[in-house]
């Protein structure tokens, strides 16, 4: 009789302890990057009455007679699953659509979150506005004003310096493409400046020192007399400004003071080789002229010289019609399309792609990678441990972190100005409640009843 009571006294706690869960799962219908979390039973230990006996000639078999003693809480899990997506606007609000956990530092320690609703602080530094916490990442490294991410680096703080400054960076690269016209007149020596103009394709663009001053850049293409398919290519800077020295050279260190190349084509109109101006040809490959310039308004050298700067004029692929210089029977087009230097500018906004590159927008035109963000997994997420404030902890069964860049080893991609919310639903926690409180109603059923046979028990004798 003293079995059932215990039973159903069981049944009450464990059950209330399933309410509880229930009721924070309830709470937190509005929480951001909340996982709910789910209770499991299972049967206590079970006295045995009779054991089992196996079949003999005469007689089969006898199962095992037992009587169980309660229930108790199997396990208390936290289900990890998508949680639906609500846009926001934010661009420092970041969702996750996937595997993963953004990674926060407190202090010395790392702890885990789906909630994205980060922040910048006075320092620029990508943080949890909440509690203070920084986002964890990689922070993009410069090499001559190209900038590159080591994800195989361990994590750091994110800084955005908004109002920073992107120094200028000088011009190492032009590219040229298009087409000079294989009808062309050739200019006969003595011709007047009308015949000159008119069979002379010139293209300008411009181009920067390492102050980040514009400089004009001008190449004039003409056809060489008596020698079909090669054209003289005359390059100068700032043609409008008095007191510029160029000298265009293929190779490093040349001095020759001349400023005229030669471009060489195929009967096919593809590019066939080029000679710089000390009669160096190249006739494989990329074909590259090196251009030299004096920078005025810079200090001279320790030899007193001034300071110059080099680009590579670059015409396109022997052989090839795609990004390069051709000859055809059509009008002409050949222009710079590109050039790799920029002036000075300002950071004036930044924006987070999906895989969680951060991406400076800066006055002066250029976009730059910042940094990126860094994302944790773990064979076994529901291992974790919950600290609070929509973190969690590593734990022994939960594994280590495996630290990714988004997309990579299974990690879901990072959308932004969205956040995740919770993936409580409404509808099974309530019916999980009315089944919680009839399992509840039920065993104070069965103390009752208990209890009502042992007052039977008790007047048996009167």
């Amino acid at each position: 009789m003293m079995r059932s009571l215990y039973s159903g006294v069981s049944g009450l706690q464990n059950h209330q302890v399933r309410m509880d869960v229930l009721g924070n799962n309830i709470a937190n219908v509005n929480t951001i990057g909340f996982k709910k979390g789910r209770v499991n039973f299972q049967d206590l230990i079970s006295q045995s009455m009779q054991g089992a006996a196996r079949p003999t000639e005469e007689l089969g078999g006898v199962n095992p007679k037992q009587v169980g003693l309660g229930m108790n809480i199997a396990s208390i899990d936290t289900i990890h699953t998508q949680g639906s997506l609500q846009t926001t606007g934010v661009m420092t609000d970041l969702s996750l659509q996937g595997d993963g956990f953004f990674i926060l530092r407190s202090g010395d320690k790392h702890l885990y979150t789906r909630a994205g609703a980060f922040g910048l602080d006075e320092e620029g530094i990508l943080v949890n506005p909440a509690n203070g916490m920084r986002v964890q990442g990689w922070s993009a490294q410069t090499l001559e004003g190209v900038s590159y991410i080591n994800t195989s680096d361990s994590v750091g703080d994110l800084v955005i310096p908004v109002g920073g400054k992107d120094p200028a960076v000088q011009t190492r690269e032009v590219y040229l493409a298009g087409n000079l016209d294989k009808r062309t007149a050739e200019i006969p020596e003595g011709a007047g400046p009308r015949a000159a103009q008119e069979g002379t394709w010139s293209t300008s663009f411009d181009i920067f020192d390492s102050f980040g001053n514009i400089h004009t850049l001008r190449v004039d293409f003409s056809r060489r007399t008596g020698e079909p398919n090669r054209w003289n290519a005359a390059v100068t800077i700032d043609p409008e400004s008095e007191g510029t020295n160029t000298l265009v050279d293929l190779g490093a260190g040349g001095n020759n003071n001349a400023n005229t190349f030669v471009v060489e084509f195929g009967n096919l109109g593809t590019l066939t080789a080029a000679e710089d101006g000390a009669g160096d040809r190249i006739a494989e490959g990329a074909l590259r002229i090196q251009v030299g310039f004096d920078v005025l308004g810079a200090a001279p050298g320790a030899d007193g010289a001034p300071l110059r700067q080099t680009f590579d004029l670059n015409l396109g692929e022997v052989g090839s019609v795609k990004n390069t210089v051709t000859q055809f029977a059509e009008k002409s087009s050949t222009k710079a399309f590109m050039q790799d230097g920029y002036g000075m500018g300002y950071l004036e906004g930044f924006k987070i792609d999906q895989s969680g590159v951060i991406t400076g927008v800066f006055s002066n035109g250029n976009n730059r990678a910042l940094g990126q963000v860094a994302l944790a997994g773990f064979v076994n997420p529901g291992g974790l441990e919950k600290m609070g404030e929509s973190t969690y902890a590593v734990t022994n069964n939960s594994g280590v972190p495996s630290i990714d860049a988004s997309g990579v080893a299974g990690k879901g991609k990072i959308i932004a100005g969205a956040l995740e919310m919770s993936n409580v639903d409404l509808a099974e926690q309530f019916t999980d409640m009315i089944v919680t409180q009839r399992g509840f109603q039920a065993s104070s059923r069965t103390i009752q009843t208990s209890d009502q046979m042992l007052q039977e028990l008790l007047t048996l004798k009167r």
